[in-house]
């Protein structure tokens, strides 16, 4: 296979790419709620070749709650949940895109690959030191004093926490950009990647939870993608989000987007996350980053939609 003369278009979906607020999150609805974006990715095959990175905090969390409701086999730990979500929502993800290639080219060949990813972090990173990622199901207050590990009161109840550290490098990013320059669409860095530390030449999973876009704008550097493009449950960025004062914005540099996030438009564990990891990108490649909806991710690559962020 030849490479192609096609710009690199890496896709972020959210966890919302699955399942919607108020969904029982069942394998139907799942399905359901990938035909739009799916159905939008395949159209821009005929442009461009693909990445598609992923969230996975539901399914992730739906398996630590059946490990936690279940003592007859033991439980696993995350970093082996995290690869299981990866191959699970990486299957659906690329049925459902091989059947909606098949409905818009029943003449073009397609190539499909879904790769389990690892990402390193640094074992000093100073998120180990105080875990404050909440993940899995909600526990009383005195069933949370039972518990093995560090939990942490929220607005549902008492969660388990781990770390957060940042994303150092993909472990895979040679294997990704030579599928990608063969013309594989890859499916790849599921819910941030397996977290992993390096023990001289060896691999060690940890107990922690990378930021899926964070994770994702450092595969977007690393394999050199063009446009990067986060998309989510909202129609971008805003200033005064959800307040009468309420704007969406079109176009932002990354110095308006640093000082915004800085004054706290930007939350934490919502579009935080999103402006940083975009911001990183143009930064880093002087490139184009796009957060949009998920419903508008044809028209956010074209720039009819969406908050782009420049340098």
């Amino acid at each position: 296979m030849m490479k192609p003369n096609k710009q690199t278009l890496l896709i972020a979906l959210g966890g919302n790419a699955l399942i919607r607020k108020g969904q029982e999150g069942t394998v139907q609805e799942q399905f359901e709620n990938l035909r739009n974006p799916i159905q939008q990715i395949a159209k821009l095959t005929r442009a461009f070749r693909i990445i598609i990175t992923h969230g996975n905090g539901p399914q992730v969390g739906n398996l630590m709650l059946k490990q936690e409701s279940c003592n007859a086999v033991p439980k696993l730990p995350l970093e082996i949940l995290v690869a299981q979500t990866q191959g699970q929502i990486g299957y659906m993800i690329e049925s459902t895109l091989d059947t909606e290639l098949m409905h818009l080219d029943n003449s073009t060949e397609h190539y499909f690959v879904s790769l389990l990813s690892y990402v390193v972090v640094d074992k000093n990173d100073p998120a180990f030191l105080n875990p404050s990622k909440p993940v899995g199901p909600v526990f009383t207050k005195e069933k949370a004093r039972t518990l093995p590990y560090p939990t942490k009161k929220t607005a549902k109840g008492y969660r388990r926490v781990v770390a957060s550290p940042l994303p150092v490098t993909i472990v895979e990013k040679r294997e990704i950009k030579k599928l990608i320059d063969m013309n594989f669409i890859v499916i790849c860095c599921g819910g941030g990647g397996i977290p992993v530390i390096r023990e001289g030449r060896r691999f060690s999973g940890v107990d922690a939870v990378i930021d899926k876009d964070l994770a994702s704008a450092k595969l977007a550097e690393e394999v050199d993608v063009d446009i990067f493009l986060i998309a989510t449950d909202v129609q971008g960025a805003a200033l005064n989000y959800k307040k009468k004062t309420q704007e969406f914005l079109r176009s932002l540099t990354s110095r308006q987007a640093t000082r915004f996030l800085a004054q706290g438009h930007f939350p934490p564990g919502s579009m935080g996350p999103k402006i940083e990891a975009a911001v990183q990108f143009v930064r880093k490649t002087g490139k184009r980053a796009v957060i949009a909806s998920i419903e508008d991710i044809e028209s956010a690559v074209n720039g009819e939609s969406g908050t782009e962020i420049v340098t």
